[in-house]
């Protein structure tokens, strides 16, 4: 969907009601021009002006600014889990490896297949903050 500039606005609920730019100017107190400007979006009525704008064409002045914008996502939530899990998997296996070698726990070949896991989700982790996409 295409974002609608204040001047698209202005110009749908104008039309809307009726009404044609000589008489929204009237209504206004300004020059037909500024409302022309307006609509071509090369000016932007006055913010005093913008109440009784929204008042003549019938919306509040938030419906009349509004316009899509055009949002980034958040830090954190799923993109971040994603980014984080070969990190999180790296610190896990280290700690299950000083844990388990503490308690002579693990032999020498489960041992480096821990280190193995660790290193490459450190990889990971350290490959995807370099290359992001």
């Amino acid at each position: 969907m295409k974002a609608k500039s204040i001047g698209e606005t202005i110009c749908r609920l104008r039309k809307e009601k009726g009404m044609t730019q000589a008489g929204l100017a009237k209504k206004m107190n300004v020059s037909e021009q500024a409302v022309s400007k307006w609509e071509r979006d090369t000016a932007y009525p006055d913010i005093t002006t913008l109440s009784a704008l929204a008042e003549i064409l019938e919306t509040s002045v938030d419906s009349l600014l509004k316009c899509e914008i055009k949002r980034t996502p958040k830090p954190g939530g799923p993109r971040l889990a994603a980014e984080l899990a070969p990190l999180a998997v790296a610190l896990a296996m280290g700690v299950c490896l000083i844990v388990t070698s503490t308690l002579n726990a693990i032999d020498w070949q489960s041992g480096l297949t821990l280190a193995g896991i660790g290193l490459v989700g450190t990889a990971l982790y350290l490959f995807r903050r370099r290359f992001p996409n």
